[in-house]
């Protein structure tokens, strides 16, 4: 590893590395993927790195390209002490909104952990269900936090691979591509094709209104 990268890391995990200082042995870091889209699941995961876990690459999800995603989610997922994921899909997102769904979908991937961590550091959100461990918000913690890095990157794979066996089943909105975000290309197959079970009605009302 280039000592450049080595320093990058470094930089990253100086939140670990002060709280590993304090004596806390195990930190999991959370993050999601699919607040945005208009269609499809949100994804949360949770994720506990080793101490001296050093993989090169791993940053925030979105700096980095769906096939480096890909092959960094299989090395976090080697190395990891433990890591969950929460799931939520479109319909309870409509039934809760997506920031309940969000929070539900956190303290899902908290409890599928099979290592219970001392500490969390989760991206921005608050006033959250963390089964009554510590946590410490941190807004754009995917960019500050090593652990919450690695969690994005699962998170976002994740999301990406259900919504790639959706196209397979719904090729007519282009899924695959654009995930279920919403795209020039996503907004024109809505109102070509109309909506199909997994896009979020909260979402797309606006869409279906104005033809």
């Amino acid at each position: 590893m280039k000592e450049k990268e080595i320093e990058r890391l470094s930089i990253l995990k100086q939140m670990e590395m002060k709280l590993y200082e304090e004596g806390i042995e195990t930190i999991c870091g959370i993050d999601e993927a699919g607040r945005g889209p208009l269609a499809g699941p949100v994804v949360v995961a949770a994720v506990i790195m080793p101490k001296d876990s050093m993989i090169e690459g791993v940053n925030d999800s979105k700096k980095i390209s769906e096939k480096k995603r890909e092959a960094l989610y299989e090395q976090i997922i080697e190395e990891a002490i433990s890591y969950a994921v929460g799931i939520i899909d479109q319909k309870e997102i409509d039934e809760i909104n997506i920031l309940n769904a969000t929070k539900k979908g956190l303290t899902l991937a908290i409890k599928g952990l099979e290592t219970k961590p001392e500490r969390i550091l989760v991206d921005a959100l608050t006033n959250i269900d963390t089964c009554h461990i510590p946590y410490t918000s941190i807004i754009k913690g995917d960019a500050k936090s090593y652990s919450i890095a690695s969690a994005s990157i699962i998170a976002k794979v994740t999301r990406d691979r259900i919504m790639r066996e959706w196209d397979e089943i719904y090729p007519q909105y282009g899924f695959e591509k654009h995930k279920g975000y919403g795209t020039k290309t996503h907004i024109e197959a809505i109102k070509e094709n109309g909506i199909c079970p997994l896009h979020r009605l909260s979402f797309v009302k606006n869409i279906i209104s104005h033809p």
